[in-house]
């Protein structure tokens, strides 16, 4: 019951919101009338003709098939295919199947769509759930969607008041109201996500080093790698183990100072806590014997739990390796200047603070990372959020930008002296690409780490396989003394 799992402060949170948030008078009719009949079918067959008629032969496969397991995928292939063809379909099916695994498919399905998860009938139907629903896992999922959808609405009008001031046509705009807007904004990011994140967990420290500013600096990273054993169990995959072997023995012959994570460090909801058990089997077994710190991002999939986000926070406090000293963070080390992003929902605190930070920066080398791409060859494609408003603050600022998610490795062309680079091959599932994309310089679907290896005037950056053979070798140069 993962969705039952979220912390005293949380739950209480949200039931005192839904309480004070009055119910249509038609939801409220409904519900009483649904609390009244809850151990009634309601007398009514989910209609394929109201379908498109591509998702039809679908349709009435899911109402021919015995297995529940096999209803829920069709369900969730339906929705994944056309959500607003299939939504008063879904609904009906959801009034009237029995099995655990299909309602729940439906709210997940439906609730993780902001534009469907607004839509009338899917609200009412919310509503219902959480008054009636006999399952108390599915009860309390329905309880968050409809918490998030409210939150989302009252999040719309800060956003407009947000961009009124950064647009400087709102009168009462001056540099301190739209400061104290966007942290009002990174706030509310976290009410509508549904994550207990405590403001004082929010704010970056000032930069600090990590290696005097003369010399090299060797470093390793990777992305996407928190994957255990079929998502659930205790113990890390195969690919995980064969790239942290990988890089135990890269350390061992050629060692780095530092790692990065480009985020997803724990795959499939994050962990519950500073002391969850998978952090020694995912994490400390692994990359311990390493010997060295890693400083991580946070990715989608360490959102997912409400308490995620701070326990990965929290348990740089215990770990000889793990560092997260913020969701968004600098550092110097050698000529490199890193910036740590969390690009889940870029708030304008964090671009207030990264633009100030780049601009305060007198390192040679200017590294930003972050878990979403901003362009990719991979199967999630360009991240067109971060195009239009963190890639205008990188142009002709910084050298480099890293990120995962796409599960593969690759480099893309630079674009106002930006160069691209993947690396989510760390131990999650890999994925296709596609090898002709316009951007792609170098693309694979292998899993992998990578190297980055900075100067004064040069920064290289290697994909390196689970055989420590190099899948690909980039460096960049800078001419002259710093």
């Amino acid at each position: 019951m993962k969705y039952a799992k979220r912390s005293i402060t949380s739950s209480i949170l949200l039931i005192c919101f839904c309480l004070l948030q009055p119910l249509p008078g038609n939801a409220r009719q409904a519900t009483r009338a649904t609390a009244s009949q809850a151990a009634q079918q309601p007398d009514v067959r989910p209609n394929i003709q109201t379908l498109p008629p591509e998702l039809r032969e679908r349709g009435q496969a899911l109402l021919n098939e015995k297995d529940a397991q096999q209803r829920a995928k069709l369900a969730g292939e339906m929705i994944a295919a056309d959500p607003r063809g299939a939504l008063d379909f879904m609904l009906t099916v959801f009034a009237t199947d029995p099995a655990v695994a299909v309602r729940r498919v439906v709210i997940y399905a439906f609730g993780r769509r902001p534009n469907f998860s607004s839509q009338p009938r899917f609200v009412q139907t919310l509503e219902r759930c959480v008054a009636t629903e006999p399952d108390a896992d599915i009860a309390v999922l329905a309880l968050d969607k409809l918490r998030a959808h409210r939150m989302r609405e009252l999040r719309k009008l800060l956003t407009r008041r947000v961009e009124a001031a950064r647009q400087k046509n709102d009168p009462r705009y001056d540099e301190a109201a739209f400061r104290l807007l966007a942290q009002e904004d990174e706030r509310w990011i976290s009410l509508v996500r549904g994550t207990m994140l405590p403001a004082f967990l929010r704010t970056p420290p000032p930069v600090f080093s990590l290696k005097p500013a003369g010399g090299r600096v060797r470093v390793m990273a990777l992305g996407d790698f928190g994957m255990g054993a079929e998502h659930n169990r205790r113990m890390a995959g195969e690919a995980q183990q064969k790239v942290a072997a990988a890089m135990l023995r890269t350390q061992q012959e050629r060692p780095c100072d530092f790692g990065l994570t480009f985020g997803d460090n724990f795959y499939p909801d994050g962990m519950e806590s500073p002391r969850d058990v998978r952090w020694r089997t995912l994490w400390s077994e692994l990359y311990d014997p390493l010997g060295i710190r890693f400083y991580a991002s946070l990715g989608n999939h360490d959102w997912h739990l409400a308490d995620s986000p701070a326990a990965e926070l929290l348990y740089s406090r215990q770990s000889t390796s793990w560092r997260m000293p913020a969701p968004y963070y600098t550092f110097t080390a050698g000529p490199v200047q890193f910036f740590a992003l969390d690009t889940n929902e870029v708030s304008e605190a964090q671009l207030l603070w990264l633009n100030e930070a780049i601009s305060a920066s007198r390192a040679r080398w200017k590294v930003v990372y972050g878990h979403h791409p901003i362009y990719s060859a991979g199967q999630h494609g360009n991240t067109n959020v971060l195009i239009e408003r963190l890639l205008p603050l990188l142009k002709d600022r910084v050298d480099a930008y890293f990120a995962g998610h796409e599960h593969d490795l690759q480099h893309l062309k630079p674009e106002g002296g930006v160069h691209f680079f993947i690396g989510g091959g760390g131990g999650a599932k890999i994925r296709g690409i596609d090898r002709s994309a316009e951007r792609s310089l170098f693309a694979r679907s292998a899993y992998g780490f990578i190297t980055l290896e900075a100067d004064a005037n040069t920064l290289t950056v290697k994909f390196v396989g689970t055989d420590l053979k190099a899948l690909y070798e980039y460096t960049l140069r800078k001419n002259g003394a710093p």
